[in-house]
């Protein structure tokens, strides 16, 4: 079982998928530079493997590459960044226009 991650868009999410199954989802927003992660979710069936943390340190390393700032506002991204400090100075908080620019079905 190896997971893999992928950036999709249509949504924009990074997508975890497990033997070619989806396995969860963390959703995000670019907004003037950054990259907004709003909701991470990884289904029942795959929880209690560290999945999310195997797909969050993926999207916030994409996130770098791209030379994008790391904004979270979802709890469990917020969680991780803080836990791991490497993340410290690609980190910036949300402003009123990022939290604007999130879907409002989401």
């Amino acid at each position: 079982m190896e997971p893999e991650v992928t950036k999709q868009t249509g949504p924009d999410r990074f997508e975890l998928t497990v033997d070619g199954t989806t396995a969860g989802f963390a959703q995000f927003v670019d907004h003037d530079g950054s990259r907004v992660f709003y909701h991470t979710e990884v289904f029942p069936e795959f929880g209690g493997q560290g999945l999310a943390g195997v797909m969050v340190k993926e999207a916030l390393g994409a996130t770098r590459e791209e030379g994008l700032r790391i904004v979270p506002v979802c709890p469990y991204v917020k969680k991780y960044v803080t836990k791991h400090e490497e993340w410290t100075d690609h980190v910036d908080r949300p402003t009123r226009e990022m939290l604007h620019a999130i879907p409002k079905d989401s």
